[in-house]
């Protein structure tokens, strides 16, 4: 008999969802550090072990075909963080460009330490021009904890009540320094700061953004022997692999503190990586198209939405979701009113009903690792992308490349490439010249989106 209630039981438990969405929850934010958007059970990777994201895949709005728009950690974090593309919110590198006669030592024992500092200084600057997560749901009354990744000073000027990154100017602080122990020595900061939320009766926002799987790849032995046992031949790959359960695990943890407090119900779950990765079996890096690319293995990251009774679960399909998307409908499922001009969609109503979204084309950007010009980010444009259904173009720019980075990702394409991604997900076969007016119609989107006159290093395809 079960089976002839089951739609009023679904009808009753939304019923009561309805009414808890009156009530701003909680918010938790899961960010992934350099991780394929393969690398996962729920993606269906034959080797690699996710039990804990599998299960909250599970319960989730899971969208397979979601982006970051841009593929280093920085910019994508600060994307995270204030919902503008880099291009607006201008931290489009990791770190501000070597001064002339500068050794490459990323900020450290420099001949000219102070003049390079004050770029550091005016690159951590731009997050101020612009209201943060964590400043906005401040407004509703909610305590905000950061750990892990958090490049731009201190958390607290970030807008975080909470933290653990002390931040630049102070000795060490860069990307994260003390932020940087969670996940890897214990979850304890996090954890105690939930029971600390929960005792004062007041909402919480987390933002875990661990040194996972990042490297240094270092994971527990007990991991590594457990896929060098799987037949992986490569000891990179093996590693790679157990630092992805690693941080699978820590992800257990939070989540099982959160059903331990009685708070799964009532929080907001966001998980989603803040650039990919491929791992080179025969080193200790990251291979071609992957990090800091254009390509699939750089941009594309899996979204999991979840907010049980709230938010409908099930795989979104071939439905198009950009982490842009984040940041309106996470403040819409708080109550806070939306900050003009963004460029995301609010996905709050369509989540909880289930239609589609309606995002129905996905921009991005590439930048270089090292930032040339602080207020303009195009001087270091490398690549801009858009993708509309089961089409990708990207065009490829002539913007500075730091020397320390540009062999990671060399730019041996540089006319236009168009990819089906339906058919050709890795993108082994450039279209591009068998359909200029796909191209064509695909730049004038891209020019629509953000203007640049940034010159092309390609040819563009004939007619």
């Amino acid at each position: 008999m079960f089976p002839r209630f089951l739609p009023l039981l679904v009808l009753l438990v939304f019923s009561l969802g309805a009414s808890r969405a009156d009530t701003p929850p909680n918010i938790v934010y899961i960010i992934s550090d350099d991780h394929a958007w393969s690398d996962y059970g729920f993606m269906g990777h034959p080797q690699i072990e996710t039990p804990n994201l599998d299960r909250l895949a599970a319960r989730s709005a899971a969208f397979m075909r979601a982006y970051v728009p841009t593929a280093l950690c920085r910019p994508a974090l600060a994307t995270l963080a204030t919902g503008l593309y880099a291009h607006q919110h201008r931290i489009s590198g990791n770190d501000p460009a070597l001064l002339p006669g500068m050794p490459q030592a990323g900020g450290q024992n420099l001949k000219d330490p102070a003049e390079y500092q004050n770029l550091r200084a005016q690159l951590i600057a731009q997050i101020d021009r612009h209201p943060t997560l964590p400043q906005l749901l401040g407004k509703k009354g909610y305590l905000s904890h950061q750990s892990g990744k958090w490049w731009e000073g201190g958390y607290a000027r970030g807008g975080f009540t909470h933290g653990m990154t002390r931040g630049f100017p102070l000795p060490g602080g860069r990307h994260g320094d003390d932020g940087l122990e969670i996940g890897r020595q214990g979850m304890g900061p996090v954890t105690s700061f939930i029971d600390q939320a929960t005792a004062a009766k007041k909402p919480f926002f987390v933002w875990y953004a661990p040194f996972l799987p990042h490297t240094p790849h270092n994971p527990p032995e007990r991991l590594f022997a457990k896929y060098k046992a799987k037949g992986i031949t490569s000891d990179f790959i093996a590693r790679y692999y157990a630092m992805v359960e690693w941080f699978d695990e820590t992800c257990g943890q939070l989540l099982q503190h959160l059903e331990a407090k009685g708070l799964t119900e009532t929080t907001l779950i966001v998980y989603v990586g803040d650039n990919g990765w491929i791992q080179r079996p025969d080193a200790n890096g990251f291979a071609p198209r992957s990090k800091q690319s254009a390509n699939e293995g750089g941009i594309r990251q899996p979204i999991l939405i979840s907010w049980p009774g709230v938010i409908r679960p099930g795989n979104r399909g071939e439905q198009l979701a950009s982490s842009v998307d984040l940041f309106p409908t996470a403040l819409a499922a708080a109550g806070v009113e939306l900050p003009a001009n963004l460029p995301g969609y609010n996905l709050l109503p369509v989540l909880k009903s289930g239609q589609p979204t309606p995002r129905q084309i996905v921009f991005g950007e590439t930048f270089a690792h090292d930032v040339v010009d602080i207020e303009v980010p195009e001087a270091s444009l490398v690549y801009r992308w858009v993708i509309e259904g089961r089409w990708k173009l990207l065009l490829t720019y002539d913007g500075s490349v730091s020397k320390r980075y540009a062999s990671s990702n060399p730019r041996d394409e540089r006319r236009p490439q168009l990819f089906d991604l339906l058919a050709d997900p890795h993108e082994n076969q450039n279209l591009a010249s068998s359909n200029p007016d796909r191209v064509a119609q695909l730049a004038d989107q891209l020019h629509q989106w953000w203007p640049t006159h940034r010159r092309k290093v390609q040819t563009v395809w004939p007619r």
